[in-house]
């Protein structure tokens, strides 16, 4: 992984570039079917998928969502907007978060905002989030660039032949660990929000240990 070598990064920041979220404008303003919903969310996230042939959602994953209380029942087997954002919000922290994490931030926004009509709703509150994403994109592009020199600048002294693959190494192991901090960070709010104190946590690890 040479740093005059622009393929790599380029790629990767072309793939970020094409990152996008569904508009609020975007979403039907009539009840949907749940093959209606799966169709939609596969044609709108289209970008987000790793191959052509994955499934940003299946009916088993919707089925289960609502038997965990992540998601309102459907009205006679129809799914308003509001179902359709709650999705989205389940279809980002789902690869991060476990279900009870994922319940104990959602459900309080459901309780109070699903299909609430006097005030703040759903859709307002996902507008106002999704508003950030742009900037986001520019943030992060502009921290894969210098994590991308940093990687490069590694293994100096290694054999020639082998520095290319040890400062991919290098660029990926950067990555997880900013990956793997957010998550630890995420945890704990969630942990601080469910009143869930310290020392829980330290007897949490004991269990762990003396298992």
């Amino acid at each position: 992984m040479k740093i005059d070598s622009k393929d790599m990064i380029n790629s990767i920041l072309k793939s970020v570039s094409k990152i996008d979220y569904i508009k609020p404008e975007d979403l039907p303003n009539i009840q949907l079917y749940m093959d209606q919903v799966t169709t939609f969310m596969d044609e709108q996230m289209e970008s987000s998928k790793r191959y052509p042939e994955d499934k940003v959602l299946t009916k088993t994953m919707i089925n289960n969502y609502a038997k965990n209380h992540l998601l309102p029942p459907p009205d006679k087997k129809k799914y308003s907007k509001e179902h359709l954002l709650l999705l989205i919000f389940i279809y980002y922290f789902k690869n991060i978060l476990t279900i009870n994490d994922i319940q104990s931030l959602l459900n309080p926004l459901t309780e109070k905002y699903f299909q609430n009509k006097d005030g703040w709703n759903l859709t307002d509150i996902y507008t106002e989030v999704f508003s950030m994403e742009k900037g986001q994109i520019e943030h992060l592009k502009k921290d894969l660039i210098k994590n991308y020199k940093t990687a490069g600048e590694t293994f100096q002294q290694a054999p020639k032949k082998d520095q290319e693959h040890l400062q991919l190494f290098s660029f990926l192991c950067l990555l997880s660990f900013d990956v793997y901090v957010k998550k630890m960070i995420l945890e704990k709010i969630l942990d601080d929000m469910n009143g869930k104190n310290s020392s829980e946590s330290d007897d949490h690890i004991k269990a762990k240990k003396d298992k």
